[in-house]
């Protein structure tokens, strides 16, 4: 893994992006960087009324965020690896769904000046798939506040996700279908992806299906 310092996940709400970073982060003797979503005052708010409370929230996300990977642009701070489950580009996707034109161009112009220009990430593992299994892994994981998630929201979000690394071809990216894929509860899952990690030649893969293997 010598080729890699920086691994990020990323995805939708629900998607599974902390769980496979904390997954990740041990085999590959990697330091653990998680977003904290938990940490917002305002997420909760922003849930039940979210024109209300966008601005708040996001702003709050992009101060902590920009704090966390602040880092990033100075080498040696972190373990030769570090496995982070977000990048600091997903501030501005939120930011562009939730917020109204004027509040964007505020939000912009705050960004430009807190956002650290770091380098981007070695590899983005990028978790994919049909609504109705993040509508099954939100309603697993049982937080209170995102049982109001809208239906049309989540879509939203997965779609602009979408947009965004069609957008980014320079982004070194591994494709993962999460409909098959559930490395908590299927190790040798796990262990696929982090065999296709090592053999990753890019600059675009895909890891749709994992194999079956026998018990």
């Amino acid at each position: 893994m010598k080729k890699f310092r920086h691994i990020a996940i990323e995805g939708p709400i629900g998607a599974g992006k902390s769980t496979l970073a904390s997954l990740l982060a041990p085999p590959l003797g990697a330091e653990l960087l998680l977003d904290r979503p938990q940490a917002n005052p305002f997420l909760k708010d922003f849930y039940v009324d979210g024109p209300r409370y966008a601005f708040q929230t996001q702003l709050f996300f992009l101060f902590q965020r920009a704090e966390q990977t602040r880092a990033l642009s100075e080498p040696g701070i972190f373990a030769p690896l570090l496995v982070s489950d977000f990048m600091i580009e997903k501030d501005r996707l939120f930011a562009r769904l939730t917020l109204s034109d004027e509040e964007y161009r505020l939000y912009s112009m705050i960004h430009e000046r807190v956002a650290p220009n770091g380098p981007a990430p070695d590899l983005v593992i990028w978790l994919d798939g049909p609504m109705v299994v993040l509508r099954d892994r939100i309603a697993r994981r049982g937080r209170p506040m995102e049982r109001r998630i809208d239906h049309d929201y989540l879509r939203a979000v997965a779609d602009a996700y979408g947009e965004f690394f069609d957008a980014r071809s320079d982004l070194p990216l591994l494709v993962v279908d999460i409909d098959r894929f559930d490395p908590l509860r299927k190790p040798s899952d796990l262990q696929y992806l982090l065999e296709r990690i090592a053999a990753f030649q890019g600059p675009r893969e895909s890891l749709l299906s994992p194999p079956t293997i026998a018990a």
